[in-house]
């Protein structure tokens, strides 16, 4: 999942960090946030899971991208009391953001998964917040007309449109010969077709 439309939905709708939210691939949370003002957030992303394939002749997979909103509270006390009532109204205000809103075009909407407690010192105290956002990988976005997004696609597409079928038909009961079978079917083939598609 992309973080900068996170970044910038952040900037625009969480007020209290007066546009102080930042993202990056990897952080350290007691030395990047001594670099900014306070109150301050970093989003980082943390990494996928996927599910088994969901069918057994189709590769579609659901996959989970997870997201951190780390935020950085001054903390005014040694036991971080007056952070963690501030983290209640943070964490609401984020909800707002973010609970719902679309990253992108082709991934669902985010939804809120934990919450915990990353650093707390004398300074400061970093809390982070997890977000997840789930979206298809396989055929269920590919129509036939867009960019294939597994190998199972890429096969796929490479194939002649398939432009009709042909039928060998061997009936059963009560057209079966008993000399040959008791039931059918006898292995001879009775009818055949063909169906051409236009």
């Amino acid at each position: 999942m992309r973080i900068t439309p996170i970044v910038e939905q952040l900037r625009a709708r969480c007020p209290g960090f007066q546009k102080r939210v930042a993202g990056a691939l990897d952080w350290n949370p007691t030395q990047a946030s001594a670099l900014v003002e306070l109150p301050a957030a970093f989003v980082i992303p943390t990494g996928d899971e996927a599910d088994p394939p969901a069918s057994q002749n189709v590769v579609t997979q659901t996959v989970r991208d997870s997201i951190d909103v780390c935020v950085v509270l001054r903390n005014v006390d040694e036991r971080g009391q007056a952070a963690a009532d501030q983290l209640h109204s943070v964490r609401a205000s984020l909800f707002r953001a973010l609970v719902g809103f679309e990253p992108d075009k082709d991934m669902g909407w985010l939804e809120y998964d934990s919450g915990a407690l990353l650093v707390i010192d004398r300074d400061r105290v970093v809390y982070r917040f997890r977000f997840v956002a789930e979206f298809t990988l396989g055929n269920v976005h590919w129509s036939g007309t867009g960019i294939p997004e597994t190998w199972q696609e890429w096969t796929l597409a490479g194939l002649p449109p398939l432009s009709g079928v042909d039928m060998a038909v061997d009936f059963i009961d009560p057209m079966a010969d008993k000399n040959l079978a008791p039931t059918g079917p006898d292995g001879r083939i009775e009818l055949t077709t063909r169906e051409d598609f236009p």
